[in-house]
Order: C-alpha cells, then sequence, then structure tokens
C-alpha cells in the first residue's frame, strides 16, 4: 500500500489509508522516532470496525514535506491534526488516536477543537499536567537524557550518527522485548535526510517553549479519552500514567495500564491494545 498525499496547514503531508471510503476517520498520529508504519496492527482492526483509517507522517518525517521552524510547538502540531481532519472531510464522529508525540499533538488538537473529535485516544505519553514533578525525579530525568541531547546544538549530527543508531538504542531501552528492526527500518527511510532530521529534532527544541507558554486549559481534551500506558515503559515511568486518572476526569475517559508492556505496547501486545481501544470506541457516552 502506498502513500498518497493532501496538503493541510501549509504543508503537503504522506499518509497511509484503509477502511471504507465513505466510514467515520479515523486520525492515527506516530511519534518519535517512529514512523505511519507503526499502525500496521491497528488499522485493519479499526477499518473491519467501519472507519476510514488515515495514518500520516508527521510534520517533516519523510515522505512528509520538511518544515522551515527550528521549533515545532504544540499549537502547529494541534493545527495539523484538526487541518488533516478538514482536508480529509472528517466529521463529528471521527476519532483521534496518537502515541508519544501523537498523544501530544492529540490532546491539544481536541481541546482545541472538540467539535471536531468523538473520542481520543493517547498511548504512552500522559496529558502535560500529569507530568508536573517530572523534572525533579531522579528516576524519570535518567528515562529523559536523550530530551536534552536533542536540543543541544548540532543534535541532527547526533541523531544521524551511524546510521541513526540513537534511533535503535531508544527502542530498544524504551521496549527491550520488542523486536523492533522492522519499525527502525522504517525510520531510516523517513529521516536520513539533512532536512528531516532537523524537522525531527525541532519537536524537541521547542518542548521547553510548550510547557512554560501553554495554559494548562489547552492540554486537556474534552472528550472522552481512553490513555493507555506499559507497566514497563523505559520512556515515561508508569507514576504518571497513574496521575493522569486525575486529570483526564470526563465521565467517560478511562486508564489502562498494560502488563509487561513497554512504550511501543501497540506493537508488543496488539490484540490486547486493539481490543481495547475498539470496545471504547464503540461505548456510548459522550
Amino acid at each position: 500500500m502506498g502513500a498518497r498525499f493532501v496538503q493541510a496547514n501549509g504543508l503537503r503531508f504522506a499518509y497511509l489509508q484503509t477502511g471504507p471510503a465513505d466510514g467515520p476517520l479515523a486520525l492515527l498520529l506516530h511519534g518519535f522516532p517512529d514512523t505511519a508504519h507503526t499502525w500496521r496492527h491497528l488499522a485493519p482492526r479499526l477499518a473491519d470496525l467501519g472507519y476510514r483509517v488515515i495514518a500520516p507522517w508527521m510534520r517533516g518525517y519523510a515522505p512528509t514535506a520538511p518544515h522551515d521552524g527550528r521549533t515545532v510547538d504544540g499549537d502547529t502540531l494541534a493545527a495539523d491534526a484538526n487541518a488533516l481532519h478538514r482536508a480529509l472531510d472528517g466529521d463529528g464522529d471521527a476519532v483521534l488516536v496518537g502515541h508519544d508525540w501523537g498523544a501530544f499533538a492529540g490532546y491539544r488538537a481536541v481541546a482545541a477543537a472538540p467539535g471536531r473529535w468523538a473520542r481520543l485516544v493517547t498511548l504512552a505519553v500522559p496529558p502535560d499536567p500529569a507530568l508536573a514533578g517530572a523534572r525533579r525525579d531522579p528516576a524519570q530525568a535518567r528515562r529523559s537524557w536523550y530530551i536534552a541531547a536533542l536540543k543541544t546544538p548540532g543534535s541532527e549530527r547526533l541523531l544521524a550518527r551511524n546510521d541513526l543508531a540513537l534511533v535503535a538504542r531508544l527502542w530498544r531501552d524504551w521496549s527491550p522485548d520488542l523486536d523492533g528492526t522492522e519499525d527502525v527500518e522504517h525510520v531510516r527511510s523517513s529521516l536520513r535526510s539533512p532536512d528531516a532530521l532537523r524537522s525531527a529534532v525541532a519537536y524537541y527544541r521547542g518542548l521547553d517553549l510548550l510547557r512554560v507558554s501553554t495554559p494548562p486549559s489547552s492540554l486537556v481534551p474534552t472528550r472522552p479519552t481512553l490513555y493507555l500506558h506499559g507497566s514497563d515503559d523505559g520512556c515515561i515511568g508508569v507514576r504518571y500514567a497513574e496521575a493522569a486518572r486525575d486529570v483526564l476526569t470526563h465521565p467517560a475517559s478511562l486508564i489502562e495500564i498494560v502488563p509487561g508492556a513497554g512504550h511501543f505496547l501497540h506493537l508488543e501486545h496488539p490484540e490486547r491494545v486493539n481490543a481495547t481501544i475498539a470496545g471504547f470506541l464503540a461505548r456510548d457516552g459522550s
């Protein structure tokens, strides 16, 4: 299945599509270091449920076009998702699924335009208020060493070194029991160009700006949200998933910890994760 292209928010996005052409939109957003191929287990399950599944390569990840900015901010990522909804003829029955940076974008997109989205599913990154205190947590600081590394000048060279060896290391560290060989190769194909490397690093260079300037009210979606987190996630400690219970307070929202799963839980335990997502999307209540 080859990539298709659509113009949204001033950028040419590449995406994979499956499911009935007249079904409600399911927009699936990947994170770092990852690509649209990460949804290869979930996409067909959602298509079987009748969704028109769209999995784009995120801003700057080839074959999506590179962007010009030195940083990427949260408002832009939210605008990307909402512009894709509009460009792809989504309606109020659309759902958004995001992993890692895709989750980060998803919270903001749904908070900014709740009328566009019926439900939100996020994996591996809780909403910002749940991460309060993370910078003062020594264990989390050790997990997050790569953020400081990617914010430094010249971090594109660090990421590119030895054919993106850092990407393979992060996959091993974050999900030690997962064979991520296939996915790492997809990332290498996406991020080998200097423009793509600069685009990916820009997310981290903008991260502090986002945390300081964004009011909490714009970070928490008002639509029903399912949050999934692996009990053995090597990127973000499970305590912050538990903290999300005090943040995602919509009565139809759910939080589930997946035992024995790491950061890429949708690839490690696809049957359980897919069944949980399918069940949540089928529930009544708004």
